[in-house]
């Protein structure tokens, strides 16, 4: 019987796991024997006891998983030390395959599958396996609030017998699934809500949100297959940062969630535009810790620049764990449950699939997905 297990995340900071007792359930389901390491679910307050109530199997250490699982599920990429205790196991987590070479290579050398969630194509029939949008749906709601926790004053319009208080104004730049859920969140809470895009196509989504859309002529842009904004030319970067230089200065809160799948992000807001906002007001850099959106934000830190809060904290999903790891232990789920044979028991790797030629990064030794090959091929150093 194929093994499913579920490891520990080794970063003392995450607190999202990927695999909740309900995974357990439907794995046995499908036919496999599913382990978790002690303490999987401790960081959100689920005991062991709930997993072995489900079905799951204790194990007796970390290096038993690693050597005896068939596949191996978790939210952040296995430590590089630990790829030389893996037996044959199959990788499942998020890899960041773009900017880890070395990683890459050590799976190559060391003959490992893996499949890495950020690779999953944005296709209708993958959507339920699509742990990039469903995380970054979550730190779109986490956003609004954390930069609510460090506005001085309100969201919504207040009338009261000591005076009127007038709603926050907020302004998100990027309307992707982070920032269509920043807009619904702020807008539920009362704020005026403006939204920009280089896409055209999202204004209607924007404004179905009750969001105004900022409009910039930016000449030629559009988006990739996969739904994401191509890249700007340096003039067409310039061109938007003057025309939304004077409603980043009237906002009390700007979100900015541009990121370019591969490469590092744009920088859309410099210093002088901050040096224009009100003191006390607020801006989340989403990107931060890729590279930032905003100049001067510092990965992982929250910090004050020209009286401005500059929050980079990261890894927003994290202060929802609980959610963030049952939508990533159902996206998960889903991705097994769709290439589990039940003629065969097991999990069937058919890279002709386009999902898994999607999704595979390594396999047999060497690098099968076609983006990250070539990227690979165009960022290597000469010899």
């Amino acid at each position: 019987m194929p093994i499913i297990a579920g490891i520990k995340e080794t970063s003392p900071k995450e607190r999202r796991c990927a695999m909740l007792p309900a995974n357990v359930k439907a794995y046995r389901q499908l036919g496999a024997e599913v382990w978790i390491e002690p303490g999987l679910g401790s960081q959100i307050f689920i005991p062991d006891q709930d997993y072995l109530n489900a079905g799951a199997k204790l194990a007796q250490s970390r290096d038993s998983i690693l050597a005896s699982a068939d596949l191996l599920v978790s939210v952040n990429p296995l430590p590089l030390v630990e790829l030389a205790k893996l037996g044959s196991a199959i990788l499942i987590s998020f890899l960041d395959p773009f900017n880890q070479p070395e990683y890459v290579s050590e799976l190559c050398r060391r003959k490992i599958t893996a499949l890495s969630m950020e690779m999953i194509p944005r296709i209708s029939r993958s959507q339920k396996m699509d742990a990039l949008s469903s995380q970054a749906s979550l730190a779109g709601y986490v956003m609004v609030i954390r930069a609510m926790s460090y506005l001085h004053r309100v969201l919504p319009m207040m009338m009261t017998p000591a005076g009127t208080l007038k709603p926050a104004k907020v302004f998100v730049i990027g309307a992707g699934v982070a920032g269509l859920q920043a807009i619904a969140t702020a807008k539920r809470l009362g704020a005026v809500v403006t939204a920009f895009d280089t896409r055209s196509v999202v204004a209607e989504q924007v404004e179905s949100l009750g969001a105004r859309f900022l409009s910039i002529d930016l000449g030629e842009t559009g988006q990739t297959e996969q739904g994401y904004a191509k890249a700007l030319t340096p003039e067409q970067m310039r061109t938007q940062q003057i025309e939304q230089q004077k409603c980043i200065a009237d906002s009390d809160i700007v979100i900015t969630t541009a990121q370019l799948f591969g490469r590092k992000p744009p920088v859309l807001i410099d210093s002088e535009t901050i040096s224009k906002m009100k003191p006390g007001s607020v801006i989340v850099d989403m990107a931060a810790e890729s590279g930032g959106n905003v100049e001067g934000s510092v990965p992982g830190e929250l910090h004050l620049q020209e009286q401005v809060y500059v929050v980079g904290t990261g890894n927003w999903p994290n202060e929802v764990a609980k959610d963030a790891s049952q939508m990533y232990g159902n996206n998960v789920l889903n991705l097994i449950s769709e290439f589990w044979h039940s003629e065969s028991n097991r999990f069937e790797l058919d890279l002709t699939d386009e999902i898994l030629a999607g999704a595979v990064i390594t396999h047999g030794g060497h690098v099968v997905n076609a983006i990250l090959k070539a990227h690979l091929e165009n960022t290597k150093e000469p010899t």
